[in-house]
């Protein structure tokens, strides 16, 4: 089994009720476990429509925030930025403009530059990805559409076709990097400008 806070210092003091999950389970519940949480906030989040913002969160302005979402603490969600389908900002989360977000859980004090696609991923803390990097979540080219990733020489078939990465403290994602559906990247990883993560391949 793949532990989470192996990946990211006591992600589980933040889903408590998700540490017995592999990642890709909790993206793949995570519209249902956002909803639970946004009925636990206090009064210092503004919430409308199921989109909750904490008050000292600046949203910049074109920014689409779809249900459900929270955005923390001291977090910056740049202007035309795109959330969809489920996302949770941890504290001080910079969301660059025209970032796209789906499905996913970032962590506090990383940064998602500017004009990135993050989907149905889990990021740990003082991450940064630069500018275009991707973390991808579906295999378009392949028949096959289920994600297996690849972790400590063997090979876990996830039983869905969406999950993108999950990508340790620490880590640095290059500009124009992907990561392949299923990445599994350890703490303190360095991805190369225009690399390509492909971690588990099939035909």
């Amino acid at each position: 089994m793949i532990k989470t806070d192996d990946f990211i210092n006591e992600f589980s003091l933040i889903f408590p009720d998700q540490k017995h999950l592999q990642p890709w389970e909790i993206t793949d519940k995570l519209k249902e476990i956002i909803q639970k949480r946004l009925l636990q906030l206090g009064d210092d989040y503004e919430i409308n429509e199921g989109v909750a913002v904490h008050k000292t969160a600046v949203v910049e302005s074109g920014a689409v925030l779809k249900s459900p979402a929270i955005v923390g603490p001291n977090c910056v969600v740049g202007a035309n930025a795109y959330f969809r389908e489920g996302v949770y900002l941890d504290q001080s989360v910079k969301i660059g403009p025209g970032c796209e977000i789906k499905n996913s859980i970032i962590c506090s004090g990383t940064a998602i530059a500017h004009f990135n696609y993050i989907g149905n991923s889990i990021i740990g803390r003082n991450v940064n990805f630069e500018a275009g990097s991707i973390a991808a979540n579906h295999y378009n080219e392949r028949v096959s559409k289920r994600i297996s990733v690849l972790y400590q020489s063997e090979v876990i078939d996830t039983g869905v076709e969406k999950f993108g990465s999950l990508v340790g403290d620490h880590s640095k994602i290059g500009a124009n990097a992907v990561l392949s559906p299923g990445t599994i990247l350890e703490k303190n990883s360095i991805v190369k400008r225009l690399e390509l993560v492909e971690q588990y391949k099939t035909e």
